[in-house]
Formats: structure tokens, sequence, C-alpha cells
């Protein structure tokens, strides 16, 4: 294994110092959360984190079924103030009970594509694995309970790839690393996509050939 090992939190503290690193987000632009196995319970990231600057101290357990704090290991945790997207992170475990991580990002060149009206497109082989398909949630107030049921509703037919019109994406996977792998292939893709956009040539844009994606969706074992 080559990716961060041990605990949960110290692998969502790994993506959020990266995604600050690549340049997807900025300061406190978004939230990470981790389903803690056989505890009914997620870490989530406590509210007003900084992404770059996140320790285990900077997490806070909170229950999947209830939203109420949850009490991990013998001693007493401090009760920190979960990320005010709490309901967001909570409502796509409940619906998807093969999700193990959820990055909620607000990447820069993905969002710039939403609000100039174009979608993410579907480019290379990598894209094509990691993120198969990315669906775009219409604008919701961020934090609400609205916004995370919708988004709970478009996830809940496998799509792990989404676009919060004119807030952020959503991002999910059944380990944090393959969380982060799809939410660094979505700024990627959303970046050539963008380029192509400026470079006036984005109706000759090629999207990664159908029999590639239908190998995808088929039997036959791929390597990327």
């Amino acid at each position: 294994m080559n990716y961060v090992p041990g605990d949960l939190r110290d692998q969502l503290a790994h993506v959020g110092y990266d995604v600050v690193q690549a340049g997807l987000v900025v300061g406190s632009g978004g939230n990470l959360s981790a389903r803690i196995p056989d505890e009914g319970a997620i870490w989530v990231t406590a509210s007003g984190s900084w992404l770059d600057r996140l320790s285990r101290s900077t997490f806070t357990a909170v229950r999947i079924d209830d939203g109420e704090p949850a009490t991990i290991g013998a001693l007493p945790m401090p009760r920190l103030e979960p990320t005010s997207e709490i309901a967001l992170h909570l409502a796509l475990y409940r619906a998807r009970p093969d999700v193990n991580a959820v990055v909620h990002l607000h990447p820069q060149t993905a969002l710039l594509l939403d609000a100039l009206g174009e979608h993410v497109r579907i480019i290379t082989t990598d894209h094509a694995y990691y993120l198969r398909r990315v669906s775009t949630v219409p604008f919701r107030l961020p934090g609400g309970s609205e916004v995370a049921a919708l988004t709970a509703a478009m996830a809940a037919d496998g799509t792990d790839c989404l676009v919060l019109s004119h807030h952020g994406c959503v991002v999910m996977g059944d380990s944090v690393e393959l969380a982060h792998k799809r939410a660094r292939n979505l700024e990627e893709a959303a970046q050539l996509t963008y380029r192509a956009l400026a470079a006036g040539r984005l109706e000759n844009l090629r999207n990664c050939p159908e029999s590639f994606l239908d190998r995808l969706s088929g039997s036959t074992a791929i390597t990327v």
C-alpha cells in the first residue's frame, strides 16, 4: 500500500493538504469525511477547518443514523462542531451503504465551467475509469437539508461524482484513497474542458471512446 496507512483521519488530512497544494481549493473550501468501520458513525471535519492544516484533533465523530455526536473508544472526545455541510455527508452515507468516504470541495475550474453553463467532459481513459459520469445538482442553498436530500437522491443510482451548481462538488468512494483520486481526476477533466473552451475548440473536443466505456461496464479487467 503506497497510500497513507492507518487512521482514517490521517488519510483525510492528507487529502486536505494535497487538494490545497494542487490549487483545487483555497483555505476552508470544502469538508471531508470517512465512515468508521463497525461504529455506525463518521469522522468529519470540524466547522471552519482549513483543509491544509488538518490533524486528528480537527475531526469529530457523528452518528450516521441521527446526526448526534458519537463516542469512539474508551476516552471522552472533545465536542467539536461538525462542518455546516454535515447534513450532506450524512444523507450520502445513508443513501449509499457502499460509500466509505465523501470529499466535498469547492474546485475552481469545475465551478467556473458550471457558471459558464458547460459540463465537465470525460476525455481520457483515467477520467472514464475514475469518474464514469459527472452529474450536476441544481443550485440549492449550501448547508441545508434540501441540497443534502437532492444530492443523495442523484447519487443513489451509483453516481460517484457530482457538481453542486454554484457551490462545489461531491466525490465518493469505498475508500479515502479512491475518493481522493476521483477528486483529482474531476478537476483535471474540468481543466482540460476549460482549455478547449478557451481555445475556441470545445465543439471539437472528443470524449473518451465508447468502446472503452463499454469495457468498463462489462466484465473485462482494466487497469489504469
